[in-house]
């Protein structure tokens, strides 16, 4: 390709360039660009007018420049600009350019000063340019405070490397020379992505505010902090010049006299300035698209042919084909079934990080909450004692017995096995409604055809529905079942003494156990008074033996450890000022549990995890409040 040619690449790259931004898509294909990085107050804006020769960029304090503006320099005999957002619009008024800028950023922004990474395309014909493209970035910042959002310095961070880790970018690091190159914000950004110097041109501004008796010569020979593509020193109009509107014309003399005169700098003068720079970054961009076309030839080839492949089958595409239709129905239902497999069977491509669902919230159904359901079976013991006397009592009739009837033991019995019924219907109603909860997930897909989205939840819905009557079934059959026949043979039935050696063997492993630890995790401490501190948040570690919390979850700063002996759990109702759900633990013997307080409330942030913590509890043998252990119930009959 001549020379000619390759002057036309840049106008070339232009055009792709705006038929993706006008289309509302990102370029896939990475065309090859040159970002401008800086600080603030760095002077990037100072050298991009002066490429112009005009004034067009908004100043200010603060943050000025909130979205990437994309500007395409283009040589030409008259002097006009134009947006790609405003198309056909001539701007001959340059100070009409800042006044659009300020309104189009405002426009996707907003007035809070946020900043956005859409960028802005304006077109700049001048007698006085070169072909160039630069897409001028939001100044890097440390923002105090109260100024801006706290994060706006990682979301400028952000904003820029989407830009400047593309190997197609070239890098215009923009340091000013008055401050510690070392430490410069840009040329930090720049090694981050590009450590060899490869894409990076530096350029050092505000040579002539630098201390009396200091100079940049090292930088500027490409000695210190060395880049493959070297920098280049310009000097820009001063704020005061700026304020008092000094002519870029007479600006860019003055420039050419200070290197010319200056002791440092004189010997490099003709590789120094704006015009060089001009002429320089025209150069490398040139050589640039040169050097990566053939990689983005072929990458546009491969794009090319697939997109021609996936066309290929909408060729004689007839809307009203039946047999089309049916085909992607059954790529829809099939899609849909995959989906929900995935979601019960954890091997989703999306994993949620807020909450339980699918397969993960059954399993905390049946492995938590269902055995925390089954426990919290009450029974009176006054009301139990009073049942085996009138049964043992009925049973005997006129006669005084020596032993406990077999019927009255079934009777009682059975009274409590009739009490499973709930817990395990409860267990099904839960599962029930979390596969409901996972295909409505899974009919998201289908948003675009509401019909078949609603057609298929009600399939698929009404088969649970179905499937959920005969669980019931067979579940209630099964404690039917028990019913019908007590197995007084079973080891679990041979007596107190063999209830009362099981629960010993029980405690004694539980004690083998040692410490073990079933559960850690946050809980706020809700009845600490006002006096004292309030309600305070801490990390909680639960073992076999103990109930432990710590200041954070380093568990550096043990605060207080619980004996679990004697404790119990009981449901605190939630207040109306309170958002969280509360659980309490006391001690059996009314003894102070923390303090001076008989009871620890312990708050979480949902239900479920109240429900959660009460089943690890369970586990480290912390009861609710009113239940029975087996040894006290066979003790009622022998």
């Amino acid at each position: 390709m001549g020379n000619r040619g390759m002057e036309d690449m840049i106008p070339l790259v232009n055009k792709l360039q705006d038929a993706f931004s006008s289309i509302g898509q990102a370029c896939n294909l990475d065309l090859p660009q040159i970002a401008v990085v800086g600080g603030q107050s760095a002077g990037k804006s100072s050298v991009l007018e002066n490429f112009v020769g005009r004034d067009f960029l908004p100043r200010g304090s603060g943050i000025v420049t909130r979205r990437p503006l994309v500007l395409q320099l283009i040589s030409s005999t008259a002097e006009w600009a134009e947006f790609l957002h405003c198309k056909g619009k001539k701007f001959t008024d340059f100070d009409e350019v800042r006044q659009e800028i300020e309104g189009e950023t405002d426009r996707v922004t907003g007035a809070n000063k946020g900043i956005s990474p859409v960028p802005i395309n304006l077109r700049v014909y001048s007698p006085n340019v070169l072909n160039l493209t630069l897409i001028d970035l939001p100044g890097i910042t440390k923002v105090p405070v109260g100024d801006q959002p706290v994060d706006i310095e990682q979301q400028i961070r952000d904003m820029i490397m989407q830009f400047i880790t593309r190997e197609s970018c070239l890098i215009l690091a923009v340091t000013p020379a008055n401050t510690d190159l070392a430490n410069s914000d840009a040329l930090k950004l720049a090694k981050d992505v590009d450590p060899q110097g490869l894409r990076t041109i530096g350029v050092i501004t505000k040579l002539d505010l630098m201390d009396e008796g200091t100079d940049a010569r090292d930088v500027l020979e490409n000695k210190l902090l060395p880049l493959r593509r070297g920098y280049i020193g310009v000097v820009n109009r001063s704020q005061k010049d700026i304020d008092g509107k000094k002519d870029i014309k007479a600006a860019l003399d003055a420039e050419r006299k200070f290197f010319l005169s200056h002791p440092s700098y004189r010997h490099m003068a003709e590789k120094m300035g704006t015009p060089r720079l001009q002429r320089c970054l025209n150069q490398e961009l040139t050589n640039h698209i040169r050097d990566t076309l053939p990689a983005f030839r072929s990458k546009l080839q491969s794009q090319l042919l697939a997109l021609d492949k996936e066309a290929e089958e909408y060729r004689g595409y007839r809307p009203d084909d039946p047999s089309r239709k049916t085909k992607q129905l059954l790529q829809m239902v099939q899609q849909f079934s995959v989906d929900f497999e995935k979601r019960i069977e954890g091997s989703g491509d999306q994993v949620d990080t807020v909450e339980l669902s699918g397969g993960a919230k059954i399993n905390r159904i049946f492995h938590e909450r269902f055995p925390f359901e089954l426990v919290k079976m009450e029974c009176d013991e006054k009301e139990m004692r009073r049942e085996i006397s009138y049964a043992i009592k009925n049973i005997h009739g006129i006669r005084t017995g020596l032993f406990t009837p077999d019927m009255a033991f079934e009777a009682i019995v059975k009274k409590q096995v009739i009490k499973l019924k709930e817990p395990c219907v409860k267990c099904v109603d839960m599962v029930i409604q979390e596969l409901i909860n996972t295909v409505r997930q899974c009919s998201n897909k289908l948003d675009c055809f509401p019909m078949l989205r609603e057609e298929t939840e009600r399939i698929v819905t009404s088969h649970i529905r179905d499937r959920e009557s005969r669980a019931k079934d067979q579940v209630l059959l099964l404690i039917d079942i028990q019913l019908s026949y007590i197995n007084t043979n079973h080891e679990d039935f041979i007596g107190f003494a063999n209830a009362q050696q099981r629960t010993s063997q029980s405690n004694k492993s539980q004690s083998s156990a040692g410490n073990q630890v079933i559960r850690k995790g946050w809980l706020t401490i809700n009845n600490i008074s006002i006096m004292k501190g309030g309600a305070k948040e801490y990390w909680f570690v639960l073992t076999a033996e103990s109930l432990s919390w710590f200041k954070d979850d380093e568990e550096k700063e043990k605060k207080y450890m619980l004996p679990l002996d004697n404790l119990k759990v009981r449901d605190v109702e939630k207040s109306f000022m309170s958002s969280k759900h509360i659980f309490c633990i006391f001690n059996t013997e009314s003894r102070n549990v923390y303090k001076d307080n008989r009871t620890l409330e312990l708050a979480c942030d949902t239900q479920d995890d109240v429900d959660s913590w009460k089943s690890s509890l369970l586990r480290a043998g912390v009861y609710p409040e009113k239940t029975i252990t087996v040894s006290a119930f066979f003790f009622f009959f022998f």
